[in-house]
């Protein structure tokens, strides 16, 4: 069966990787096969989970390097490697227009929230959760889209709404928010889109 190359960029521990990794041993992610995961960061548990896979693994660091030097590391190991699809999970860095523009429908990225609520620069990590909790809302969720040259403004591809607890802390909302929505809408987004690949290549 033709699948779509993907590559993963992280930053952190990889749990939304590991979502992507067990959709794809399940047959949830069929369209699509993760062949490389890209890091920001050399400590990032990710590497671990790309690892204990057998999937491919790198790191281009995101300190002490020029945003120009650090998509240019990223691009060399994408085109090496014949990627199609960048999923980004978890990844902690804003890409430049010029490096999106690049690759139209080809990026996509889950956001912890119910887009257009708390997102866009600045709402990363516990910040998202943060802003909802102060904010009062009953119901946040997560939301995968495309990404373009608007930080989380790209076409959304799916959401997934999760109720907010009366006691809920930043902590325990983004454990949830993971579990419930990031977590199974992340799998299910790369298939579509690995499928929507597969099929225009197919017809060329």
């Amino acid at each position: 069966m033709l699948k779509a190359n993907i590559s993963v960029l992280v930053s952190g521990s990889g749990t939304n990787l590991q979502a992507l990794i067990d959709a794809q041993s399940s047959g949830v992610l069929k369209s699509g096969e993760i062949r490389l995961v890209i890091s920001s960061a050399e400590d990032a548990g990710a590497l671990q989970r790309a690892k204990d896979n057998g999937i491919a693994r790198a790191v281009v660091p995101a300190k002490q390097t020029t945003r120009e030097e650090f998509e240019a590391g990223i691009s060399a190991l994408l085109e090496r490697h014949g990627t199609e699809l960048i999923v980004l999970a978890g990844f902690m860095y804003i890409l430049s227009a010029d490096f999106v523009k690049a690759r139209p429908g080809r990026i996509i990225n889950v956001h912890p929230s119910l887009i257009p609520a708390f997102c866009g620069k600045g709402f990363y990590g516990l910040r998202v959760h943060e802003a909802a909790l102060e904010y009062g809302v009953k119901v946040t969720g997560a939301t995968v889209h495309y990404v373009n040259e608007i930080p989380d403004g790209g076409e959304i591809i799916l959401q997934k709404a999760v109720r907010v607890k009366q006691n809920d802390t930043p902590e325990t909302l983004k454990k949830r928010v993971s579990e419930e929505a990031e977590h199974k809408l992340l799998p299910l987004a790369a298939e579509l889109v690995s499928r929507d690949i597969v099929r225009r290549r197919s017809s060329k």
